[in-house]
């Protein structure tokens, strides 16, 4: 491969794809995925302060009903981004503004899920151990010792008995608190699982772009350093042919003088 084969591929290789540098579909889909994880960097923010209120004085069923909401809207918005995501790193023919473009979504992405995640498991943890709590207390209040009473206390056990018939609708509630929060902890327990494939998925698409990059970047500098070894051989060749036209010049110059010494002998003499 000659000297301008090599500088014209290189040249070639470093060249930004005209076809792509203005790409408005590209640009469209890149802004609104910023769009999408500014917001929920925002919802990371207000679910942050909102499960710290859970197992405190401070929670309620409208805290409860928050943390949901928050983690419901949360999740469905970070399987939008993260498709989106694992478009924009499959782009073909990028230019370096996009190809940073790729690595930001991609590391704001990340970052911001796995903080969700971790907020997720900390709503989980503390549902739990409301749900353990709540039904300790139920059955302590239901837990009787057996013992032998007398007719007087037998009657006086079945008047309280009555009245403790009104509570039961509360121990009911309860109950239904409890299957309530089981299910939601089952449902964050789902989101969990979900949400981390989606991570896993683009943390793959970023390893196997990051290497197809490095094999790209690995073969221009081959053909780079090819490119500067050839320059040094035709200016060493150039060089060898310049000292040898000189070396010619002076014998020439040489055997004129010979010839010419030569010839004046032969006149003279």
């Amino acid at each position: 491969m000659s000297f301008d084969q090599l500088s014209s591929l290189e040249a070639g290789r470093n060249r930004p794809s005209s076809g792509f540098a203005d790409d408005p579909e590209f640009q469209r889909l890149s802004q609104d995925l910023m769009n999408k994880l500014f917001k929920l960097n925002g919802n990371n923010q207000r679910l942050s302060g909102e499960v710290s209120h859970l197992g405190t004085r401070r929670d309620t069923p409208r805290a409860r009903e928050r943390v949901h909401e928050l983690i419901e809207e949360s999740r469905e918005t970070f399987k939008e981004v993260g498709e989106g995501v694992k478009k924009v790193q499959t782009w073909e023919d990028v230019t370096p503004t996009q190809k940073y473009m790729q690595q930001k979504l991609s590391r704001e992405f990340q970052a911001s899920l796995s903080e969700f995640q971790n907020l997720q498991r900390q709503a989980l943890e503390k549902q739990k151990a409301s749900v353990t709590a709540a039904r300790a207390a139920i059955d302590a209040e239901g837990a009787t010792s057996p013992q032998l009473l007398s007719p007087q206390q037998q009657q006086q056990e079945q008047e309280q008995e009555l009245t403790r018939l009104a509570p039961q609708d509360e121990v009911d509630f309860q109950d239904a608190l409890i299957v309530e929060r089981e299910e939601e902890i089952r449902n964050i327990e789902q989101g969990v699982g979900d949400l981390n494939v989606l991570f896993q998925q683009v943390a793959q698409i970023v390893t196997e772009q990051g290497e197809v990059l490095d094999t790209i970047v690995g073969n221009v500098e081959n053909v780079r350093d090819d490119t500067h070894g050839a320059d040094r051989e035709l200016r060493s060749a150039a060089r060898y042919q310049k000292n040898a036209r000189s070396k010619m010049c002076c014998l020439l110059l040489i055997l004129a003088v010979i010839f010419t010494i030569m010839l004046l002998a032969i006149f003279l003499g």
